[in-house]
């Protein structure tokens, strides 16, 4: 596994000053956000966490995820969360043509608003790479880039499900975007350290919003 950031450096967050990384205020609210469904199973699991608790996310879809289980999706949607682009193939900005990274994105947008009736305005590039055209592009088509302050690193199958916990409930700070993924790669990691992040976080008065 490759080295990441778990809590993003503020200078990071200065030289690429153009995303929203995080959302400063003075209340103890958090946004938690989710990558890479919609997922059978694991989104479902995420979705009735998130009901138990009373809060709201953001969930960052791939659009072929959602044509092939769009009832999970509706799940989401009446559910009240926001549901926001996250290309169709999950492709790699760095690694894609411009012109098939802009297609990729219009197709995923055509498949949210199919299904919510509204164009998504919320776009994360899979692994936070994008190349600074793409980000334009992306930018003028109206979205807001949004990154993340604080990676649970659930994904990575490398780490314990405590050390995933411990990469949340240390690094959570008033505002930060806190990054999980509804995926299969990340289910074991997800299933232990979502609920206990939020009952962490809760008894220490954060609350939670959606993006």
């Amino acid at each position: 596994m490759k080295p990441y950031w778990v809590k993003t450096h503020r200078i990071i967050k200065r030289l690429f000053r153009g995303y929203v990384w995080d959302v400063p205020n003075t209340d103890n609210t958090v946004y938690l956000t989710f990558d890479d469904g919609p997922t059978p199973e694991v989104t479902e699991w995420a979705l009735g966490v998130l009901r138990e608790h009373g809060i709201k996310a953001t969930f960052f879809c791939i659009g072929n995820n959602i044509e092939k289980h769009p009832d999970i999706l509706q799940k989401a949607i009446d559910d009240g969360h926001t549901i926001a682009n996250h290309t169709f193939n999950h492709l790699n900005g760095w690694k894609t043509g411009n012109a098939q990274y802009f297609g990729n994105v219009e197709a995923c947008e055509k498949s949210i608003e199919r299904r919510t009736g509204y164009k998504p305005v919320l776009f994360r590039p899979p692994y936070g790479k994008i190349k600074a055209a793409q980000a334009k592009w992306v930018r003028e088509r109206g979205y807001s880039i949004i990154m993340w302050d604080v990676l649970s690193a659930d994904f990575d199958q490398t780490i314990t499900p405590e050390k995933c916990l411990q990469n949340v409930i240390r690094n959570t700070t008033s505002g930060s975007i806190i990054i999980f993924h509804d995926s299969v790669k990340a289910f074991q990691n997800l299933q232990y350290a979502l609920p206990k992040a939020i009952e962490n976080l809760k008894e220490r008065g954060f609350r939670f919003e959606k993006l």
